[in-house]
């Protein structure tokens, strides 16, 4: 089906489920949840298909690690990787709408890398430049980052923030504006995506996709 918006229902199904994430709950509202949110997630990923091919996640929570995690997912998320390693991402919760694109999570071999790179007065300085142009207007995170200096580097580096992060991603969330029900959806999230072209171009460059063998994925 064409995408017209993230219907206001999704984001009450998210609310629900937050309050009752039972599989009494989740059984009860399958249909309603592939109807509201599955649907038009995918229509919305149609639309982006020039980033290329997007993988929407699974509603259910991976428990085999974890026996404190909720055996649902509260938000839908869907992934997708550019030819030269920067992923694109975007979520639908209770709370809205989140996009983001970057270097989320960085292997070993990529960590390795992007180091040097951030290291390097050259390279290091365009990619510090970049990033605070960009925090004036996006959240900037990973998945995580080292409370002090990586092995080999001065702790009074002056690319230190940038040394300590496991990976660069920069996000925008829109929360619940009611353009996100129209096909303005589709513009939004690619402003963010565009926004983002320089440091992903930047990435790529001296980061690059991992040769390492997947550990897991997003």
């Amino acid at each position: 089906m064409p995408f017209s918006g993230i219907p206001t229902d999704a984001l009450a199904f998210y609310t629900e489920l937050e309050a009752d994430n039972t599989k009494t709950f989740w059984e009860a509202n399958k249909p309603r949840f592939q109807t509201i949110v599955r649907e038009p997630v995918r229509a919305l990923c149609a639309e982006l298909a020039d980033y290329g091919d997007f993988h929407l996640f699974r509603p259910h929570n991976d428990l085999r690690f974890s026996k404190n995690k909720p055996p649902y997912k509260t938000h839908q998320g869907a992934y997708t990787e550019g030819e030269g390693g920067a992923g694109y991402y975007l979520q639908i919760s209770s709370e809205g709408l989140m996009c983001g694109t970057g270097y989320y999570s960085l292997a070993k071999d990529q960590l390795e890398r992007f180091r040097v790179a951030v290291a390097d007065d050259d390279t290091g300085e365009e990619l510090a430049g970049i990033v605070a142009g960009l925090a004036k207007r996006f959240a900037i995170g990973a998945i995580s980052e080292l409370k002090t200096a990586p092995r080999g580097y001065p702790k009074d580096h002056r690319r230190i923030e940038l040394l300590r992060r496991k990976g660069l991603l920069m996000s925008k969330d829109y929360a619940a504006p009611k353009w996100l029900q129209t096909r303005r959806t589709v513009s939004r999230i690619r402003d963010v995506w565009e926004a983002g072209s320089e440091m992903n171009a930047w990435l790529d460059t001296h980061v690059g996709p991992s040769q390492l063998e997947p550990e897991g994925f997003f």
